[in-house]
């Protein structure tokens, strides 16, 4: 029976090699340490993220194979694109990061509760007041109908969750973050497991060699630290073509 690593507390920048974890559960890697900036940063840079319930110590996991999209490849398809052309919505960057991230947190009517703990939560909004995590967020009028978030390193974007309060708020997020961080440079958008919904939206499975190596080539890359707001000008428009 393998031992799961527990992590130093004082040591925030290491972490077992993420080839080293458990292939059932699928690249759980170890658990312990906490959810202070430096080390989440530092668990990004190496392809790993945290991911636990109440009532659980803190997990951390890389799993294989990995989930991923190519900023590139990713557009609205033209069955989104009819279901967008009348709708009044807008769009922003980092306006209502803390409230993508509770909306996200929200229990659903599929789900018996939420990986989103207020710890989890407090530690993305610290990231995000740091420049580090960023939100896409989708309006209508002054209601909030879809979002996602993520965390930027270097020029590797690991997106954690998005929501839906209108049909096709959370896929406009995501198309619109993949166009935004694709004129950024970033050609990756993590979405760590495959489900049946962000394979749908375009996503592939990259083995996690592969992952790891572009997560070591694009880490290594000069980010974009601070807030992304100023960016909004490159959103696209719901219902435009693409």
């Amino acid at each position: 029976m393998n031992r799961l690593p527990l992590l130093d507390a004082e040591a925030w920048d290491r972490f077992p090699d993420p080839c080293h974890a458990l292939a059932e559960p699928n690249g759980l890697l170890a658990f312990g340490g906490d959810l202070s900036p430096r080390r989440l940063l530092a668990a990004y840079s190496l392809g790993i993220f945290p991911w636990f319930g109440e009532h659980e110590p803190i997990l951390w996991w890389s799993p294989d194979p990995r989930c991923v999209f190519h900023t590139a490849d990713l557009r609205i398809n033209r069955s989104l694109r009819r279901q967008l052309r009348d709708k009044p919505w807008r769009l922003t960057v980092d306006h209502a990061f803390e409230q993508v991230v509770r909306a996200c947190a929200a229990p659903r009517a599929s789900d018996a509760g939420t990986w989103l703990v207020p710890a989890m939560i407090d530690a993305y909004v610290q990231l995000h007041r740091l420049g580090h995590a960023h939100s896409v967020e989708v309006w209508d009028g002054e209601r909030l109908v879809g979002g996602i978030y993520g965390v930027a390193v270097g020029r590797l974007f690991c997106g954690e969750s998005m929501f839906s309060a209108e049909s096709g708020g959370s896929k406009l997020a995501l198309v619109t973050l993949a166009r935004l961080l694709h004129a950024m440079d970033f050609p990756l958008l993590d979405a760590q497991v495959a489900n049946p919904h962000t394979l749908g939206l375009g996503a592939v499975e990259m083995p996690r060699a592969e992952f790891l190596r572009q997560v070591a080539r694009l880490g290594q890359l000069p980010g974009l630290v601070g807030s992304w707001a100023a960016f909004t000008s490159r959103l696209i428009q719901p219902g435009a073509g693409d």
